[in-house]
């Protein structure tokens, strides 16, 4: 098998050349400051094109993403003006676009200057790893090659930490692992499905995200960590990908509870493709109740129901509710009476993770709006025309959304008798495996296996402040537990002691449609119209790439101005469930 990442033809690489380099004469300077020497010899490095990557990207031009930024907090506080002072002006939407170009220039103008206000206070802020206390000047042997398998939010997050490192770090060499070459914004999907904002919109390019990092689009087969070697799959070749330090951010899967029928009939929001299949779905459903004479028949195809009453599914359904009444219009036979929505949720409130004020408001609010909640009963079954409850109530209907819970996907480790307690092996294609999340210490180290550390919704991260509970598998954890894991593995690499994780959740946003939201910030607790568009700025400002800003931005106010588009983008079928990185 090929070994990815090795000279070819036996010569060294140019980057090997660099380094060689850089490193010559260093044995009578150890003891010498690492970030003063770590920055000289990575501007030295830098100049010959050396970096994580073979051929880093440039950076993007700072003045064109201090141009799209202003003009992002431009049209933000033209949106809060309008919603809120709509009403007193008596005027229509279009009537205020002007304002709207206004506040777009206004906010393009003074950008720049903002921004690079903050990049310098960033820069000056900016904290190198434990390791740069040391004074070293690195891990003696050359490069070492640090690999990260999957593309979300924990395994972006430790690349990008990474490669800030750079300047104190110029051995070493990550590569990135993913199927897919985006990283997908998930807390966006429900408004994918509902036809807010365009798909490609919402998913950041890997090469674009993480230009100085090694990228390769394979599917992970396996890892052996006696030998430290990633076997990988591209396509109809299998290859090799040896490693010195192994950062595991595999992300989720569904989990259907091996539920008669839920796998074979159940649609997910777990990908940008299901999110796609999800609205051409709902879509599909309407056309054939416009034409469906059955009175019962029609029940069934306009009947949608929702499986969880947590974020996700939360979110499904009032988003999938706004799609349907949004287009109706488009369907004459169709009333607006007709649609019905039903959420099952096994506990007597939706949204545990909120406080009781909050949850109490979600649910009434949806409950106003004509969403049915089914509580303290779960899904039982699932058909092609019904749903079984665990009461025993079964519900006509032809769409199930699944978002009653994931599973940790399978962390392809080789186990062997001297494995860690808890991890179970089993066969996946013909290599061993461990089933559930990764435990790990503290440090977010695999106890058992050198090297090897895990992040995301794979690993089972202790929580000090939950009483040796887990940490939730939310975007927020990931993003800093993959910059912990990248500052623990450039400190051990530089001889010092890892650092134990610790972060404090900021908070909770759900949206409920139609201009309202609930909202929790260390305590803090919004509702409403506040809400929304505090839900809509903080991921906006999220959402990384200024491009992508832009673009969503648009998307939100052409939904705005104009109505949302019902045209059929693909098949409605539906293949096996993928992970979520």
């Amino acid at each position: 098998m090929q070994h990815l990442g090795d000279p070819v033809d036996g010569r060294p690489s140019r980057r090997e050349r660099t380094v060689r380099r850089s490193e010559g004469g260093a044995g009578s300077n150890r003891g010498a400051n690492l970030g003063t020497r770590a920055t000289r010899t990575g501007r030295q490095a830098g100049g010959e094109g050396q970096a994580t990557g073979d051929l880093p990207l440039p950076p993007p031009s700072s003045v064109a993403g201090g141009v799209i930024d202003g003009m992002l907090i431009g049209a933000l506080v033209w949106a809060i003006l309008v919603l809120t002072l709509l009403p007193a002006l008596e005027t229509s939407m279009a009537a205020l676009f002007p304002t709207l170009l206004l506040c777009l220039c206004g906010g393009g103008v003074v950008g720049p200057g903002v921004q690079a206000a903050l990049r310098s206070g960033r820069t000056r802020r900016l904290p190198g790893p434990a390791a740069a206390a040391t004074g070293r000047a690195g891990p003696p042997g050359g490069r070492h090659r640090v690999v990260i398998l999957g593309g979300g939010f924990g395994g972006v997050s430790a690349a990008r930490r990474f490669e800030q490192l750079l300047p104190w770090t110029p051995w070493l060499d990550v590569t990135l692992v993913s199927q897919r070459n985006y990283l997908l914004f998930t807390p966006m999907l429900a408004e994918v499905a509902a036809g807010s904002v365009e798909p490609g919109n919402v998913g950041v390019p890997l090469r674009a995200a993480c230009p100085r990092t090694r990228f390769r689009r394979a599917e992970v087969l396996g890892v052996d960590p006696g030998r430290k070697l990633v076997h990988l799959r591209r396509g109809d070749a299998l290859e090799v990908l040896p490693y010195d330090q192994l950062v595991l951010a595999m992300g989720a899967a569904p989990n259907f509870r091996d539920l008669p029928g839920v796998a074979a009939n159940a649609l997910t929001l777990a990908t940008l493709e299901d999110a796609r299949r999800l609205r051409d779905h709902v879509l599909g459903r309407l056309e054939q109740a416009d034409h469906e004479p059955d009175p019962a028949e029609r029940r069934r195809w306009l009947t949608f129901v929702v499986a969880g009453g947590g974020f996700a599914g939360t979110e499904a359904v009032a988003s999938l509710f706004d799609l349907v009444h949004s287009v109706l219009r488009y369907f004459p036979h169709v009333r607006a009476g007709e649609p019905r929505f039903v959420l099952v949720h096994s506990r007597e409130r939706i949204l545990p993770e909120l406080g009781d004020r909050l949850a109490s408001y979600a649910g009434g609010k949806l409950v106003a709006r004509g969403i049915e909640l089914r509580l303290g009963v779960t899904v039982a079954g699932a058909g092609a025309g019904g749903v079984e409850l665990s009461d025993g109530e079964r519900i006509a209907a032809r769409t199930l959304v699944w978002a009653a819970g994931t599973r940790p996907s399978p962390a392809p480790l080789v186990t062997g008798p001297q494995g860690p307690a808890g991890v179970v092996p089993r066969s996946t294609g013909g290599v061993r495996g461990t089933a559930g999340a990764v435990p790990v210490d503290r440090a977010l180290r695999v106890p058992g296996f050198d090297g090897i550390w895990a992040v995301g919704d794979c690993a089972r991260v202790p929580d000090p402040a939950a009483r040796g509970a887990a940490c939730p598998p939310t975007a927020q954890h990931a993003v800093r537990q993959g910059r912990a894991a990248a500052d623990n593995v450039v400190a051990v690499l530089s001889g010092a002691q890892p650092e134990p994780f610790r972060y404090r959740g900021l908070g909770f946003l759900v949206p409920l449609g139609r201009q309202s939201a609930a909202a929790e910030l260390r305590g803090m607790r919004f509702s409403g119209l506040p809400a929304w568009l505090l839900w809509r700025g903080v991921y906006l400002w999220k959402l990384p790439g200024p491009q992508k800003r832009l673009r969503v931005l648009l998307d939100w106010t052409v939904e705005l101005l104009f109505p949302r588009d019902i045209a059929l983008t693909g098949a409605e079928r539906r293949p096996a469930p993928q992970a979520v990185e």
